[in-house]
């Protein structure tokens, strides 16, 4: 380049998480999914039945344990 005198290092930054930042975000996702399953147990019946679930359907979802994420995210 014109009147360019030296050159600059361009250093990538690594995106990497820290062990901490991991848990908090896993801890996060916790609780999305308890609060979600603590909402399937409010839907009325006819909401169920426009969603295609049953009461069954809810109370099995609804009763599994926090740590379980059936998308492992």
């Amino acid at each position: 380049m014109k009147g360019q005198k030296g050159f600059v290092r361009v250093a990538r930054a690594v995106s990497q998480n820290s062990w901490a930042q991991r848990m908090a975000g896993q801890i996060a996702r916790w609780y999305q999914l308890s609060r979600q399953r603590a909402h399937l147990r409010r839907i009325s019946d006819a909401g169920l039945k426009d969603l295609g679930l049953s009461r069954a359907d809810i109370e099995t979802e609804s009763h599994r344990a926090f740590w379980d994420d059936p998308f492992n995210k």
